[in-house]
């Protein structure tokens, strides 16, 4: 049996155990079996749909509330209403056009964009598989990346973006910026091809959202009254209970990436909570270190950086490597959201682009340096400690090509959607908060 472009597109996005395991029953394993069809495994099954309802779980209610309980009381409702509604709105549009782009065969464009025969999910049946699991499941677990990256990106800009322009936005971002990104790197694209290593979405969704909301703040400007008035976080144990939804949900965003009930999904679970605890500690630290005090907020920050960092590496390193990757992601992300932060003077409101662009790029490259064949199963080495220095430079290629692709493209985006909507609330309304203005709903 040959494989096919659509079967590649799938399978480059599965790690290497699976990879092989997945091989195994497509290719030669002896003419008796070569007409027999894949088999669907059901505890790989049945983990799967857990952990698509697990990265669900990350967005409503998670991010949700972490980023509800961040911005001012007059926002609250403003901003859990932008990650319903992207969460509604990318279901419908990785339905109809985004799975197709991102995981099926492009025939010539392969190595840029999937193709569209997957359109309306036209063709996805009962009985297709993609590895050891449904093509349905691998399709609903997809979907959930897809509706947390575009909402990461809405902390950036929290405040003072018009509903309608994000709708806008959000969804031509899905479409223009996400999906291409995630088929170069999963889906049989260029990137994945060179072998840039992204276990679970470092490149893909951290550093693709973080890049986007960095530029999207800087074309909208600051909030007003940046830097002169009090724009603390109204209530910090929701954003609490936000981070420990993000940090549950994480273990499906992580684990799940191995696509299979196996040993490796185990160690992407360990070294997922290693590598946040890790994290936590070093941001609560540094901010002890500098500000004298330990904060809550603090905390939950260093936690989503550390979960950042290890999303690339977390099916390639051990359980060292994850401490080092914590380590890195605490301390350079807390120095990125405070010191860089006010140096260069951008309103990040929520700090996305410090914790997620570079989180990500911080694990992108250090999964490079601790990527181990004891953990990937590969028999020639995979990362800078088993001695494969050039490692390193192919994930700064990916990383580098995520960075201009989707700042640029965002930056379009935004553009166009000005030219038809606009893209801030007026002064009065930003003034007054979003939620009696765009929502008629206000937090009592």
């Amino acid at each position: 049996m040959t494989e096919t472009g659509k079967e590649k597109g799938v399978l480059r996005h599965i790690p290497l155990g699976v990879a092989a395991t997945t091989l195994a029953l497509l290719g030669s394993v002896g003419s008796a079996f070569a007409d027999e069809a894949p088999k669907i495994d059901s505890g790989s099954t049945a983990w799967m749909l857990t952990s698509s309802a697990l990265v669900l779980l990350m967005t409503i209610p998670g991010l949700a509330l972490f980023y509800g309980g961040m911005v001012r009381k007059k926002n609250v409702v403003a901003i859990t209403a932008q990650n319903f509604a992207i969460t509604a709105l990318v279901t419908v549009l990785w339905t109809i056009i985004g799975y197709s782009l991102a995981f099926r065969d492009g025939g010539a464009l392969q190595a840029y964009i999937g193709g569209f025969d997957r359109v309306f999910l036209k063709g996805l049946a009962v009985g297709n598989v993609s590895g050891v699991i449904p093509e349905s499941v691998f399709m609903v677990f997809q979907m959930t990346f897809a509706i947390i990256t575009p909402a990461l990106i809405t902390g950036a800009f929290a405040d003072r973006m018009k509903f309608s322009s994000l709708l806008a936005f959000m969804g031509l971002w899905l479409i223009f910026i996400y999906a291409p990104v995630c088929h170069w790197v999963w889906g049989g694209g260029f990137l994945g091809t060179a072998g840039v290593l992204d276990f679970a979405g470092g490149t893909v969704v951290h550093i693709n959202a973080g890049i986007a909301g960095l530029v999207t703040c800087l074309v909208l400007g600051p909030r007003k009254g940046y830097g002169h008035e009090n724009m603390a976080p109204h209530n910090v144990v929701l954003t609490m209970i936000g981070a420990s939804l993000l940090w549950v949900g994480w273990f499906g965003f992580n684990a799940g990436s191995e696509l299979a009930a196996d040993g490796r999904a185990g160690f992407a679970f360990i070294v997922t909570q290693i590598a946040t605890g890790m994290a936590a500690i070093a941001w609560m630290f540094a901010e002890w270190v500098v500000h004298k005090k330990p904060t809550l907020l603090g905390m939950c920050s260093g936690a989503v950086a550390g979960l950042v960092a290890i999303t690339p590496a977390s099916g390639f390193v051990d359980p060292v490597g994850a401490l080092w990757i914590g380590l890195a992601a605490g301390i350079i992300c807390f120095i990125a959201s405070t010191a860089v932060k006010r140096a260069l003077g951008y309103d990040d409101a929520l700090d996305v682009f410090g914790v997620h662009c570079v989180g990500g790029i911080v694990g992108a490259l250090l999964t490079g340096v601790f990527a181990t064949m004891a953990v990937t199963g590969a028999t020639a080495p995979v990362g800078a400690i088993d001695g494969n220095w050039a490692q390193v430079m192919t994930q700064v290629k990916g990383v580098l090509y995520t960075l201009v692709y989707s700042g640029i493209g965002t930056f379009v985006l935004l553009m166009v959607v000005k030219i038809f909507f606009g893209l801030r609330v007026s002064p009065q309304e930003e003034v007054e908060g979003l939620d009696i203005n765009l929502h008629g709903e206000v937090v009592q």
